[in-house]
């Protein structure tokens, strides 16, 4: 090159010029987008059964964001302190962030595995905005994925995946009885009824009751016998199929919803399958993490 420029001095400026865009290229490509990883927030389980749900979010976030660790939290101090006592330890969302700050993230992508925005969700947002007044600057932006379902949108693709899930399993005229949580004191009801609605539009035989929550079993009898419905599918409307799936919903006990329907004079059968087994549930999720602009560093733009 050197010979080159000796020969042809004209090219000297063309030269530097070179050699300015090269420094130019390389200066910018040291400055990296910040470094993202993922937070994902569970309630928690300690039932080895439901885990399957909860490997398959897992390895769905983990394709969708290839290059960022995906670290998990559960709110539930018991289940964390069940679990540490087997040797098989998950931290809350406190360790998660401090767990993701150490590993070099700057931008966090908080998502929230509740079915609906009630009271845990709240607790959950509430304890990030905390973490965040404790260790100010620590994160250059965390965005908070909304829960699972909380729009016309949101119920209407997690109706159609649970019903295309089921296959064949399910003959023409047999019912579906989904299980939701719900909360006594009813911050998820109002969200709990669109839903419903929204089921029923994608199925009219798509029946729904909550353990704690305003419309229970009593309500879903009810609404069975009016429907004449003479077999009954049972599932849950939960992330995972834990101890409420196999208990409250499906149990042997003679309160349990299956004994009950059975004894009403139902035909019961069972799919205990959580929803994070689902692949188009966890589509929802993985949508809410990516598309969710809400940054809780920042104030909320005014519009």
């Amino acid at each position: 090159m050197s010979c080159i420029l000796r020969k042809f001095p004209r090219f000297l400026p063309l030269f530097l010029l070179l050699l300015a865009l090269m420094a130019a290229s390389v200066q910018a490509a040291e400055r990296k987008a910040p470094k993202e990883g993922v937070l994902l927030v569970a309630f928690g389980t300690s039932v080895p059964e439901a885990l399957p749900s909860f490997k398959a979010v897992d390895a769905s976030f983990k394709a969708a964001f290839p290059d960022s660790p995906v670290v998990w939290a559960y709110t539930s101090q018991i289940i964390r302190r069940k679990l540490a006592k087997q040797d098989r330890p998950v931290g809350g969302i406190s360790d998660g962030l401090a767990e993701l700050a150490r590993d070099g993230v700057k931008l966090v992508r908080v998502q929230s595995l509740h079915v609906m925005p009630g009271e845990e969700f709240t607790e959950l947002e509430r304890a990030v905005l905390l973490d965040l007044q404790k260790h100010p600057g620590r994160f250059e932006a965390v965005y908070l994925g909304r829960p699972l379902l909380e729009s016309h949108k949101d119920a209407l693709r997690v109706s159609k995946a649970v019903l295309a899930d089921m296959g064949d399993k399910r003959q023409k005229g047999e019912a579906v009885v989904l299980m939701g949580h719900g909360q006594a004191h009813g911050r998820a009801d109002l969200v709990f009824e669109g839903t419903r609605a929204s089921f029923k539009e994608s199925d009219p035989l798509v029946f729904m009751a909550t353990v704690e929550g305003a419309r229970g079993f009593d309500d879903l009898l009810a609404e069975l016998k009016a429907h004449k419905v003479k077999k009954v599918w049972l599932q849950p409307l939960m992330v995972v199929a834990g101890d409420h799936a196999r208990n409250d919903l499906a149990g042997d006990e003679e309160d349990s919803w299956a004994s009950r329907l059975k004894a009403a004079g139902f035909q019961v059968e069972t799919n205990l399958k959580g929803l994070g087994q689902v692949p188009g549930v966890r589509d929802v999720f993985v949508a809410h993490a990516k598309e969710n602009v809400d940054d809780l560093t920042k104030e909320p733009k005014k519009q």
